[in-house]
């Protein structure tokens, strides 16, 4: 099946899809479960809620299909349900959780080989420090920081998935780095100017 369709484009798999062509959908999905997975962790850290937050996101798509309009990329389209999907997670674990702190973290932390075991230990202990900041951002320079930072997408790209313009996601990658910045002074040791 996959040899087939590699040749075919996603606007073509999309109006087959709309169609009710659930091979084309299914290839639609194949193409894009990777990235769509690793944007959903970059907001969940949790791979059982990734996965059900994925999942979520192609029945969404599936369902949704006929209506999308095509006047934006169905990757953009589906980044965005991504996540919406996403930040509306976070904001039911936040009021689920109240005020506390989200310690949960996945201990998927792996240093660099070679490296001495004190090294190794400070790299660890940098990015779980990190990730809790990232996470700590709110939520529309979190967005911005994981599309524009992790996945590295252009600001144009970010902004047409979080509907706003790419002016509007510069500033947010400005001030989430400068809120990152903050938040790690005390362990990287900077001194503020």
């Amino acid at each position: 099946m996959n040899g087939v369709m590699d040749d075919v484009s996603d606007g073509a798999l999309v109006s087959r899809a709309k169609q009710g062509d659930l091979e084309a959908f299914s290839e639609l999905v194949r193409r894009h479960r990777e990235r769509i997975y690793r944007t959903i962790f970059r907001f969940a850290r949790d791979h059982g809620d990734t996965d059900d937050l994925a999942q979520e996101t192609f029945l969404r798509a599936f369902r949704e299909i006929r209506r999308f309009r095509e006047k934006s990329e169905f990757s953009t389209w589906l980044y965005r349900i991504a996540v919406n999907l996403s930040l509306n997670h976070l904001k039911r674990r936040k009021r689920e959780m109240g005020r506390r702190e989200f310690d949960e973290r996945s201990a998927d932390r792996h240093s660099a080989a070679g490296s001495s075991p004190e090294a190794a230990s400070q790299d660890a202990e940098f990015r779980a420090c990190l990730g809790d900041a990232v996470d700590s951002l709110p939520p529309a320079y979190r967005s911005a920081f994981v599309l524009g930072v992790n996945e590295g997408m252009s600001h144009g790209q970010a902004g047409r998935i979080l509907g706003c313009s790419e002016n509007t996601v510069s500033w947010r990658l400005h001030k989430a780095r400068k809120m990152l910045q903050a938040r790690l002074r005390p362990i990287t040791g900077e001194v503020s100017r």
